[in-house]
């Protein structure tokens, strides 16, 4: 199937099932969502990078949950590393992000840049699932182990939820400077899937082996080009499976929940002596949204 130029096919995710193999998958890519986000900071080109990817695989992950109003937040941390913090949710197909760098030492770092050097090696990576229906958190933490963040996610499924997984992200940039970023999640669920919110698997099985070799195959390039459908990358990889069922496909949107009016309900929750001690000498707070890179000024109660 060839490349149609007209086609500009981004900001939302498409999952798929595969009978006859047990396996289910979610197919991303961002478009717009990716260059809001990072449009709100001044990223260089390793921290941009790092965040595309983190951001398609939030989508990847989240798009999974079958509480609608569910939160997946997936977060990456150091004591010593040059990020000392990477944060990404997704909540109703509404993605956000950000990254605490230190700007003088990633200066210092030569190519090429992987997860070991601007992370250090004591980085740990959680992922954590809030079901707003039920009121249930689970969370995972896992070392921060691979070269990129789709490794380090494999792992987190193979030992948190010993879930056979495969991911593939990436993140690029076109000759235009668009940013575009794309992934692909493949899982094999043998129990399937009717009434869990996690699933718990057998590790060995026959069929998984083959939709992870067909997954391999699938290259960064395509995944990041956005004049090729999800529906035509899904049909590349499985077109010779007896039956593949696309499920309805998720819009993808940039979002970040803060407000004048949240930040203020926040700040009610504290007595008045407290927020006057917050505040400056014009008795004003200043909330600074780290997503976003806003900042909110609210009165103070009292003053």
């Amino acid at each position: 199937m060839m490349t149609d130029p007209l086609i500009v096919d981004y900001d939302r995710a498409l999952g798929f099932t595969i009978p006859g193999r047990d396996a289910r998958g979610r197919i991303a890519r961002l478009g717009q969502v990716v260059a809001q986000v990072l449009a709100a900071h001044d990223y260089p080109a390793p921290i941009e990078s790092l965040l595309g990817e983190a951001l398609t695989l939030a989508a990847l992950i989240g798009a999974t949950l079958k509480d609608a109003s569910g939160q997946l937040t997936m977060q990456a941390q150091t004591q010593t590393g040059i990020v000392r913090l990477m944060v990404c949710d997704y909540r109703g197909g509404e993605l956000r992000g950000y990254v605490d760098y230190d700007a003088e030492r990633l200066g210092a770092l030569a190519d090429p840049w992987g997860l070991a050097a601007l992370f250090g090696g004591d980085a740990y990576l959680a992922i954590t699932f809030d079901l707003e229906t039920t009121g249930e958190r689970y969370q995972g933490i896992v070392p921060l182990d691979g070269t990129t963040l789709a490794e380090a996610v494999e792992s987190y499924f193979a030992h948190s939820e010993q879930i056979p997984t495969l991911v593939r992200a990436g993140f690029a940039r076109g000759p235009d400077g668009q940013r575009v970023a794309g992934g692909l999640l493949l899982q094999h669920l043998p129990e399937g899937e009717a009434g869990r919110e996690r699933l718990h698997t057998q590790l060995d099985h026959p069929e998984w082996e083959r939709v992870a070799i067909l997954g391999r195959t699938m290259g960064m390039d395509e995944l990041t080009d956005p004049a090729l459908t999800l529906e035509t990358l899904v049909w590349r990889l499985f077109n010779e499976e007896e039956e593949v069922r696309l499920l309805p496909d998720l819009a993808l949107a940039k979002g970040c929940r803060c407000s004048p009016d949240y930040i203020a309900g926040v700040l009610a929750k504290f007595p008045p002596s407290e927020q006057q001690a917050m505040a400056d000498d014009d008795g004003i707070i200043t909330v600074d949204c780290a997503f976003c890179a806003t900042k909110f000024p609210i009165r103070a109660a009292g003053l």
